[in-house]
C-alpha cells in the first residue's frame, strides 16, 4: 500500500477530469497521471462520483479519448483515490450551490487542495478554511510536486 503525506490528499474537480481527457497535453493531463503514479490521492463522495459517472455518457469529449478509454481511466483513479463519507454539510457556502460538495468532501477527507478550474467562485466562500486551497491544475502541479 501507498503511504501519503497530507500535502497530496486533492479534491479533483469534474472539470478538470473532462479537460484532461479531452486533449492530449497540458496541466490538467499532467495531474491525472500524478494521480495513477501515486503523487496524489484523491478523495471522492457520492455528489462527487454521481458527477463523473454522468459526464461519461454527455457530448462533451472529443476524439483525443474513446468512451471505453474514459471507462477505464476513471476506474483507475478509483483504485488510486479514497472514498469519504460526508457527514456534516457547510451550506450555503458559494455562489453556485452545485460547488458546495467539492468543499464539504475537502473538509471531511482532509485534503489540502481543491483543483479545478472554476477558482473565482469556489475560493470565495462565506466560510473559509485556511489550510484548504483552491487551485488549478497548473498551480496544482507548481505547489504540490
Amino acid at each position: 500500500m501507498m503511504s501519503y503525506t497530507l500535502s497530496h490528499v486533492i479534491v479533483l474537480d469534474t472539470n478538470v477530469f473532462v479537460s484532461a481527457l479531452r486533449s492530449d497535453g497540458g496541466a490538467s493531463r499532467k495531474v491525472l497521471r500524478r494521480i495513477l503514479l501515486g503523487n496524489y490521492l484523491p478523495l471522492f463522495g457520492n455528489a462527487l462520483w454521481l458527477e463523473y459517472e454522468d459526464l461519461l455518457d454527455r457530448p462533451v469529449w472529443t476524439d483525443a479519448t474513446t468512451a471505453q478509454e474514459r471507462r477505464n481511466l476513471l476506474a483507475a483513479i478509483a483504485q488510486a483515490g479514497r472514498w469519504v463519507s460526508v457527514y456534516y454539510g457547510w451550506r450555503p457556502n458559494l455562489r453556485d450551490e452545485g460547488d458546495n460538495h467539492l468543499i464539504e468532501l475537502a473538509v471531511a477527507g482532509g485534503a489540502t487542495a481543491i483543483v479545478t478550474h472554476n477558482t473565482r467562485d469556489v475560493a470565495h466562500g462565506e466560510l473559509v478554511w485556511n489550510e484548504l486551497r483552491v487551485l488549478t491544475p497548473a498551480q496544482c502541479l507548481e505547489n504540490l510536486p
